[in-house]
């Protein structure tokens, strides 16, 4: 009876390994990433505190090297979820595929400059050189002209812009090839916390458009089909995320631990990480964040046409998740 005991006990734990806090079976999340994307920090805050074995489910993680291929493995299959942005999940709502969106971060980028840089505002760019992070339709530079255009300036015909990659264009401005740089935030504070300075933030100009409070532009994304299957594992991961991000948003110590993650060069550079990221923690309601974005996906419609959003004339309806216990 000792022995059965014994050889019991291995399969006992095994099972316990594989239970959920309810004492059902852990359900897994396939979660296609970006190497250096905050995602990643996130998903480390939640395993190191227990938070998904506590909730009853595991994450599989892919590391991809760009956003285009975590669209390709949400929609081929081989992931279940993936940070993108509702302009994209309502684009392809509109052309069949039912993807859904939760929000992530509001955390957006700015325009910076060299701390000595004579340019204080956005009429100051005309005749600089302004280099962009993506293209011609990224939704930030979008957001940046139509702010400018408000107070008289055309930055398209009067500054001379250069596209390029993100990392390149944060290199070739600490060279001093630019004038200033739009970048995603965290090249942006990159910068920061080497004496560079930021001009304007895309999220100080959402106000110029009707936008009432911070706005999460990328979210978590999944398929309507998974979730309808896994609806309590998907609430359960929410608010696991929720807990975590409360984590980051509270504790320097934890910002030490995962300092490696983040590929800060120092201390400086990690609190300038750390303070962006927490801003962009969201903090409103799903209704809310809904509310806003259907007022700008006006605004992005008309500054970027069919080329952005499709032939879509509004927001799609269900484009926003609701957690059961959300609102």
């Amino acid at each position: 009876m000792l022995n059965l005991r014994v050889a019991f006990c291995p399969l006992c734990f095994l099972l316990l390994a594989c239970l959920g806090a309810d004492g059902a079976l852990a359900d897994t999340i396939r979660l296609a990433i970006q190497k250096t994307g905050t995602l990643a920090w996130e998903l480390d805050v939640m395993r190191a505190h227990g938070l998904d074995r506590q909730a009853g489910f595991t994450i599989e993680t892919t590391e991809l090297a760009s956003p285009e291929a975590g669209k390709i493995a949400l929609r081929g299959g081989s992931a279940d979820m993936i940070v993108g942005d509702w302009l994209w999940v309502s684009r392809e709502r509109d052309l069949g595929a039912k993807l859904v969106f939760y929000p992530y971060s509001s955390a957006l980028g700015a325009v910076m400059v060299p701390a000595n840089s004579p340019i204080k505002g956005l009429a100051d760019l005309k005749g600089k050189t302004l280099a962009v992070a993506g293209g011609p339709i990224d939704k930030s530079w979008l957001l940046l002209q139509g702010a400018a255009k408000q107070n008289g300036v055309d930055l398209a015909r009067q500054a001379k812009i250069v596209y390029g990659a993100p990392a390149l264009l944060t290199a070739k401005m600490q060279q001093g090839s630019m004038d200033a740089m739009l970048n995603y935030w965290n090249f942006c504070a990159r910068l920061e916390a080497k004496g560079f300075r930021r001009v304007i933030g895309i999220d100080e100009l959402m106000p110029k458009f009707g936008i009432k409070g911070p706005l999460s532009m990328v979210g978590y994304v999944l398929n309507e089909s998974w979730v309808a299957a896994h609806r309590q594992t998907v609430d359960r991961f929410l608010e696991a995320a929720r807990k975590a991000k409360d984590i980051l948003l509270k504790s320097d110590a934890e910002w030490d631990r995962i300092a490696p993650l983040t590929g800060a060069a120092d201390a400086a550079t990690l609190k300038v990480y750390r303070d962006r990221y927490r801003e962009g923690i969201p903090r409103r309601p799903v209704a809310a964040e809904e509310s806003d974005a259907r007022v700008l996906y006006h605004v992005l419609a008309a500054l970027g046409g069919p080329a952005l959003v499709g032939q879509g004339k509004e927001l799609a309806p269900g484009t926003f998740y609701r957690p059961r216990t959300a609102d």
